[in-house]
């Protein structure tokens, strides 16, 4: 049973268990409060009534000591006067002696019969029940020149009882009409809490059937809600943009490929057709398709590369590295493979340090240099330049060729990207060079800018956190 009811409470929405969990915990809430205060009340109010019959013992106590000093005085109509004017609404004065014979007995809406006479050697406080009738009683012996017994004093709590029962319905009926507006406000504070969230699962429900162009309003109530409305917006924008940026890379890639492999057929069928006889036409058509096939295989190392510096992760150790040697040490690479080139190095006067891979240093330099070099033109000066500023070192890397147009900046560093390409595809290159240096020098916490002026030349510029070697 109890397994039953946890199954349906699991599948019911969430708005009714928000409602119930609500009005459950405003019910416990209400329910022990009142509880409590009618505890305390009862508590206080039996102990005015017994105060009050305290107060009354002492008063004939009193009396009797001073007023009377036989039995006969007991019946005189000035002590039942006294007594009467003593007794409030339901109660009783009772005088016993020794023997159990009563000496003297005033009501007020009080049947003397409902108590029995009882001897008491020490004061006895007693409630006890006379069918539905919840009476107090207080015994104190008592002791004249003449005269020892009981006095007897009897109060009826129907007063007490009723306005215990009165409050008790009273806390009731509250508590059943705060659970009712608990329900009814719990519902609405529900609905109201729910609406963002059902916003924002009608957007996921649009995204899979339209599109991830699909957003969710803007929530502006400054909570968690508006918060989280903002993020799965941004997390969409994210995610548009790394499919558009796939879909791109797929038909980049595509083209990037289809061409050798067309250039590759397009030789092989000639070798096939008539060059296998014609020793001119099948040295050239090999040569083209070995070019070709390098081609490829240069595209599909650089891809994997490219891919290793966007899902690899930075190694747990990394030391920090004096970069001017490297620095040196690439250049130098680069004047054995362009001897006609003029590389001017400027490096800073002090030792600095940098935290990252020696290899991916030179790999990153490798990149920018061959990219000056290959679009420097008919001016054949490179520029490497490295400086410290504001704790960070800053290299940079400079050409005087054919420049790039400032509206096309933005798309450099994407993979496969070409300025012009036609002309770019007569250069060579795979369009992946920059790509890979981005995404190399984010690993590091570094940044990669570039500026250029067309047919003045472009300055790519790097800068990592960096630390002065002690």
């Amino acid at each position: 049973m109890m397994n039953r009811i946890i199954r349906m409470l699991k599948r019911m929405p969430v708005i009714w268990k928000l409602m119930i969990g609500a009005a459950l915990l405003i019910f416990l809430v209400f329910a022990t409060y009142n509880f409590a205060q009618y505890l305390v009340l009862k508590h206080w109010m039996m102990k005015q009534e017994q105060d009050a019959v305290h107060t009354m013992m002492s008063q004939v106590q009193e009396y009797v000591q001073d007023k009377t000093d036989s039995a006969e005085s007991f019946q005189l109509p000035e002590t039942k006067s006294y007594m009467r004017n003593m007794l409030g609404k339901n109660q009783m004065i009772r005088i016993v002696d020794l023997n159990g014979t009563e000496l003297l007995s005033v009501t007020n809406h009080f049947k003397p019969e409902w108590i029995k006479p009882e001897q008491a050697m020490e004061k006895q406080l007693q409630t006890v029940r006379h069918e539905e009738d919840h009476i107090l009683v207080y015994r104190s012996p008592f002791s004249t020149a003449s005269e020892h017994g009981t006095l007897e004093i009897a109060s009826n709590l129907e007063t007490f009882d009723h306005f215990n029962a009165t409050l008790l319905w009273v806390m009731v009926i509250g508590g059943i009409l705060a659970v009712c507006v608990s329900v009814i406000s719990g519902w609405a504070i529900a609905k109201q809490f729910l609406r963002p969230v059902k916003a924002l699962a009608g957007t996921i429900q649009n995204v899979k059937e339209n599109g991830l162009q699909e957003r969710v309003v803007n929530i502006e109530n400054g909570d968690e809600f508006s918060e989280l409305a903002r993020l799965f917006n941004e997390l969409m924008d994210q995610l548009e943009m790394s499919f558009r940026q796939q879909k791109q890379f797929v038909d980049d890639a595509s083209h990037e490929l289809r061409t050798p492999l067309t250039i590759l057929e397009g030789h092989l069928n000639l070798l096939n057709r008539w060059g296998k006889e014609d020793p001119v036409v099948l040295d050239e058509s090999l040569t083209a398709s070995l070019h070709e096939v390098r081609r490829l295989k240069s595209l599909v190392q650089e891809l994997l590369t490219l891919t290793r510096t966007e899902t690899q992760s930075l190694p747990d150790h990394v030391d920090y590295i004096q970069i001017e040697p490297f620095l040196v040490q690439s250049v130098k690479r680069m004047e054995t493979l362009h001897p006609e080139f003029n590389f001017v190095m400027t490096l800073s006067q002090r030792d600095f340090m940098v935290k990252i891979n020696p290899l991916h240093l030179e790999q990153i330099m490798l990149i920018l240099i061959e990219n000056a070099v290959k679009y420097s033109g008919n001016d054949k000066h490179v520029h490497i330049d490295s400086r410290m500023n504001n704790g960070k070192m800053t290299i940079s890397v400079q050409d005087h060729g054919i420049g790039i147009p400032s509206e096309e900046l933005q798309y450099v560093f994407d993979r496969f990207y070409r300025v012009d390409k036609a002309r770019n595809r007569e250069i060579g290159g795979t369009g992946l060079g920059l790509s890979i240096a981005r995404n190399l020098v984010q690993h590091y916490q570094g940044e990669i800018n570039m500026t250029s002026i067309e047919d003045e030349g472009t300055r790519v510029t790097l800068t990592f956190p960096a630390i002065v070697q002690d």
